[in-house]
C-alpha cells in the first residue's frame, strides 16, 4: 500500500509534528508500506531518507517555513497514485489534498496535531480572540467534513474538535514515541557538565522555547522555589524565539546560577540529558499530545504540569506526576515543592511513569494506524466496484 503524507513543513524544520511524521514513516516502512512525504522547501536541503517530494516555496519571513499555493506537476502526479493520503496540516496541505484526491477517490485522513486556537493567540496577539475563534469554528468542521477520518492524538483534543463543531468520525490514536532509547540509556550526562551538583534536585524542561509554551510562568514558579530550596536546579533543553528574552528574565530574577539553557541538542543525545534529571516540568497548556512528556515518562521522570488537553490526558495526578489548575501559580508552585522534597513519592511516580510510557510505544500506535488505513482502503475498494477493480487501478497508477 502506498501512503502519502502531506505536510506544510518537514525537515530540516524542527517541531513535534516533524518528529512524528518522520517516526511514523520509518515504522510504516518497517511494516512493509511504501511511504512518501509531500512538502515544501527552498531546494537546498539534502534529504537523508527516500521518497521526500519537495515543491519549491516562498520562505515565510525567518521561520524556516515555506509557502506554495500548489505542488509541482510531478508531485501532483505522484500524489494521485497514492492509496491513502494522510494530511498533517489542515490549511495549505489540507486544501491541496482535497483538490488532488477527492476526484481520484483516494481516502483522506487528517491528524489534528495542534491547538490552533491557542497557537493563533500566542503568535497573533493583535488579532481579536473572537475573530480567530470564529474562523476556526467555520473552517475546521468544513475541512474535516471533506476527510474520511480525523485523528485526535488525545481524548482532550477530541473534545476540543467536537466543541468546534466537527462532525466527521474522530478516532483517538496517540502519536507514537520510540521509547527504547529513553529506557535503555547507557550513560547519562554528568551533572557537573550541565552546571549542577550531584546532590541537587534537577528539574528539566525539554521542547521548543516559544511563546506558546508558557515558560515565563514556569520561571516565576521556579524563582519562588529557588528562594526556599537551595539545592535545586532547572535545565531548559531546546531553542526557539523566546530563548534570549527568557535568559534576560533569568538574569533579572537573580537565578542565573540555578537555571541553565542548553540550546538545541542532537535528538540522539536527548535520552542522556533526560536521564540526568529527577523530574520533568512544563507549564504549557497548548499541547495536543506532548511527545516530550511521553519521552520524560519513558525516562522514568515524574511530570509536573498543568491540567489541560494533552498533558492532562497523559499524566495521572499523584501517580505519574502532579497537575495544577490552569494559571494557578500558587498550586503549581506547591506541586513543584512537593516533587522536590518528597523523594519517596518521586521514586514511586518514576516507576509508574516507566510503565505508562509503554502505552505510547511507536510499535503499538503504528499498528493502530495501519488498522485504520486498511479499513479505509477496503471500504473504498467496495465503493469503487470491488477489490479486484481497486487493485487493478492501483497497478495502473504505478505504470
Amino acid at each position: 500500500m502506498r501512503i502519502g503524507m502531506m505536510a506544510d513543513a518537514y525537515k530540516p524544520h524542527v517541531s513535534g509534528i516533524t518528529n512524528c511524521i518522520a517516526l511514523s514513516k520509518r515504522f510504516l516502512e518497517k511494516a512493509g508500506f511504501e511511504v512518501y512525504i509531500f512538502t515544501f522547501g527552498g531546494g537546498d536541503y539534502k534529504d537523508d531518507e527516500p521518497n521526500i517530494i519537495r515543491t519549491r516555496g516562498m520562505p515565510v519571513v525567518d521561520t524556516g517555513l515555506y509557502f506554495s499555493a500548489r505542488h509541482s506537476s510531478e508531485a501532483q502526479k505522484l500524489i494521485r497514485k497514492m492509496d491513502i493520503i494522510h494530511v498533517h496540516h489542515p490549511f495549505t496541505s489540507g486544501q491541496l489534498a482535497i483538490r488532488y484526491c477527492r476526484s481520484q477517490g483516494i481516502p483522506l485522513v487528517f491528524t489534528n496535531h495542534t491547538r490552533y486556537d491557542l497557537y493563533a493567540h500566542a503568535y497573533l496577539p493583535m488579532v481579536p480572540e473572537a475573530l480567530g475563534d470564529a474562523f476556526l469554528r467555520a473552517y475546521l468542521p468544513s475541512f474535516c467534513k471533506s476527510c474520511d477520518l480525523v485523528i485526535a492524538p488525545s481524548p482532550g483534543l477530541k473534545e476540543v474538535l467536537l466543541d468546534f463543531g466537527v462532525e466527521t468520525q474522530i478516532d483517538v490514536i496517540p502519536n507514537g514515541v520510540d521509547i527504547k532509547p529513553f529506557q535503555s540509556v547507557q550513560e547519562k550526562i554528568p551533572r557537573e557538565a550541565l552546571g549542577f551538583k550531584d546532590e541537587d534536585v534537577l528539574l528539566t524542561y525539554m521542547g521548543r522555547v516559544g511563546p506558546e509554551k508558557n515558560l515565563p510562568f514556569l520561571l516565576r514558579a521556579f524563582a519562588g522555589i529557588a528562594k526556599t530550596y537551595e539545592n535545586t536546579g532547572l535545565l531548559i533543553i531546546g531553542d526557539g524565539p523566546e530563548r534570549e528574552n527568557l535568559e534576560d528574565r533569568v538574569r533579572v530574577m537573580g537565578i542565573s546560577d540555578r537555571v541553565h539553557f542548553t540550546g538545541m541538542i542532537p535528538y540522539v543525545q536527548l535520552p542522556s540529558y533526560m536521564a540526568a534529571a529527577d523530574a520533568f516540568v512544563t507549564a504549557s497548556v497548548t499541547e495536543v499530545h506532548p511527545l516530550s512528556v511521553i519521552e520524560a515518562l519513558a525516562s522514568k521522570l515524574p511530570v509536573v504540569g498543568i491540567q489541560s488537553p494533552g498533558v492532562g490526558d497523559t499524566i495521572e495526578d499523584g501517580v505519574t506526576g502532579l497537575l495544577a489548575p490552569e494559571e494557578d501559580m500558587a498550586v503549581f508552585t506547591a506541586k513543584l515543592s512537593r516533587i522536590i522534597v518528597d523523594k519517596d513519592a518521586r521514586e514511586k511516580m518514576s516507576q509508574h511513569a516507566s510503565e505508562v510510557a509503554k502505552t505510547y510505544a511507536i510499535e503499538n500506535t503504528t499498528q493502530l494506524m495501519i488498522n485504520r488505513y486498511q479499513k479505509l482502503y477496503f471500504e473504498y475498494a467496495g465503493k469503487k466496484g470491488g477489490i479486484v477493480q481497486r487493485i487493478a487501478r492501483r497497478f495502473r497508477r504505478k505504470t
